[in-house]
């Protein structure tokens, strides 16, 4: 269990006599008076807030949104672009901030700024919480003196990844809603109707149907299984986290995705765009071509193909283009390496990366949409064949035992 910074409050009073109660996290106490008294405040008392400590209890709660972060950074190209200083900008920042995890990055980011540390070099001491084309644009935003600028074409790269992600979420949110409800519907009537309808049948000693013979007994095997069943559930998910953790196991996975038919070219193509614009991001700030590959490479989600770019940095170095070196990889379509091509020979990398990427973005959505449109009815279909079950093999008894008591 991880704790997160420390929340302290601070009893203070103002120039005109009146008294205030505010609260803060930071380091230390020492930070906090600083952090008050730089702000024109009488600091009378300091005291941790034990209330109000967050304490995390897994990885998920530290986890800054995507929303957050890029508001975080738009506002900070304002700032910079005004002609604030970074620390000055990350201090007016932290006044701002309500997320309590942005904020205690905020704060040890401006905290590092502070001991001397350039901004980028700030992100980087806090680990992979950020993703390394950030950093890296940073870096080279200070060393070129754009910084603003260069904030501002990963903003763009940061708002086409998260738009990519909401339309596919929004595109499987009526399946999987469709998925839980038939799971549902299952589960209640397996665990609440039909056993009230076994003792009904019961009294009357008639004949059963095949279909609620079956469905009656599942339900009895279901429920006598209930106890057994949620610690099982519970044992496999915990095992497969646990079978995750392993750099190799991941790798299998992805590669058993791939095995799949329609989901195959689902992850290539979303590969060859992250890969792409990542890159094209990279080349934009003034980053070299051999850098910016090993960064984008870390940008594709499937790791089997992650690790079949490996060679692409080595080719790179051994004078190869990057279309060649891409080529070796054997997974990158021909269409995204054709246009990286011509991208070389007219020295338009970067514009022809950014058409590649909104290529196969495109492309993704359009399968996604595809995939949903067929999933859909055939969901439904088997809701109604699920529902038509459960009425069949709850009302034939019921006629049979009309016929025969008639």
């Amino acid at each position: 269990m991880k704790i997160l910074m420390p929340q302290f409050a601070c009893r203070l009073a103002t120039e005109d006599g009146r008294l205030l109660t505010e609260t803060l996290l930071a380091p230390s106490r020492e930070e906090c008076r600083k952090h008050f008294e730089a702000r024109g405040f009488c600091v009378l008392a300091v005291k941790k807030d034990w209330k109000s400590i967050d304490v995390s209890l897994s990885r998920l709660s530290r986890k800054i949104r995507d929303k957050d972060f890029i508001l975080f950074n738009q506002e900070l190209m304002y700032l910079l672009r005004a002609g604030y200083p970074v620390l000055k900008s990350l201090e007016i920042l932290i006044h701002r901030t309500k997320n309590p995890n942005l904020l205690e990055v905020l704060l040890r980011v401006a905290d590092g700024v502070r001991g001397g540390k350039t901004l980028s070099e700030a992100f980087l001491a806090l680990g992979r919480r950020f993703p390394a084309v950030y950093t890296a644009s940073l870096q080279a935003g200070e060393q070129s003196g754009s910084l603003p600028q260069t904030i501002g074409r990963y903003l763009d790269y940061a708002r086409n990844i998260e738009k990519t992600k909401s339309r596919i979420r929004r595109a499987l949110i009526y399946p999987s809603l469709l998925l839980v409800f038939s799971f549902t519907l299952l589960m209640i009537l397996v665990n609440f109707i039909l056993p009230r309808f076994s003792g009904f049948y019961a009294d009357f000693e008639a004949d059963l149907p095949a279909i609620t013979r079956i469905l009656m007994g599942f339900s009895l095997v279901l429920r006598r299984s209930m106890l057994f069943l949620a610690p099982a559930a519970l044992l496999l998910a915990a095992a497969y986290v646990l079978f995750k953790r392993k750099e190799a196991n991941r790798v299998w996975l992805d590669r058993i995705k791939l095995s799949l038919p329609y989901a195959r070219r689902i992850w290539l193509e979303s590969g060859a765009s992250l890969f792409a614009r990542t890159l094209g991001l990279l080349l934009q700030a003034g980053i070299t071509l051999l850098q910016s590959v090993l960064i984008a490479c870390q940008a594709i989600p499937n790791r089997f193909l992650l690790a079949k770019t490996s060679s692409v940095p080595d080719d790179i170095r051994n004078g190869h283009n990057l279309s060649d070196a891409l080529a070796r990889t054997g997974f990158f379509p021909g269409l995204a390496l054709d246009m990286i091509r011509i991208g070389e020979t007219s020295a338009n990398l970067e514009g022809m990366l950014a058409e590649v990427a909104e290529v196969y973005d495109d492309s993704v959505q359009a399968r996604v949409d595809t995939f949903v449109s067929l999933i859909e009815p055939v969901l439904i279909i088997a809701m109604g064949l699920l529902v038509a079950v459960m009425l069949l093999s709850v009302y034939l008894p019921i006629f049979n035992i009309i016929r025969i008591t008639g």
